[in-house]
């Protein structure tokens, strides 16, 4: 390995995008993620979010996609290193998942401590 050449940057770039696409193809938490985010994009450029609340949106949807990325890989490597059932598997899948879920809890407490303000005083002024 140490005197193995590196990728130039764009090739780089390329394996990450790829790995993306490969989970958003095969992965269907990861389109819910999708979904819900643009829902939320809608949701926000309707209620004018200020740059602040556009900020925390961004930052908590590439919190969630990135945690599924990871959730996704740690599945892909425990699924190649074996496929028996083993305690140690269903840790590192179990925990990988719960991560996602925390970081998926979170954003959507936020949405709400930002969307259900903004939400009732559009409502009033129908």
């Amino acid at each position: 390995m140490a005197g193995r050449k590196k990728d130039p940057l764009h090739k780089s770039f390329s394996y990450a995008f790829e790995g993306i696409f490969t989970c958003i193809r095969n992965e269907r938490n990861m389109k819910i993620h999708i979904a819900v985010a643009a829902l939320v994009v809608i949701a926000g450029w309707i209620l004018g979010l200020s740059i602040t609340e556009w900020c925390i949106c961004l930052g908590l949807f590439g919190l969630v996609m990135a945690l599924e990325l990871v959730n996704t890989a740690v599945e892909a490597v425990v699924d190649l290193v074996t496929t028996e059932r083993h305690p140690l598997a269903k840790i590192a899948k179990d925990t990988a998942a719960g991560a996602v879920l925390i970081a998926a809890i979170m954003a959507a407490i936020v949405g709400l401590l930002i969307f259900v303000p903004k939400g009732l005083l559009f409502l009033k002024q129908l």
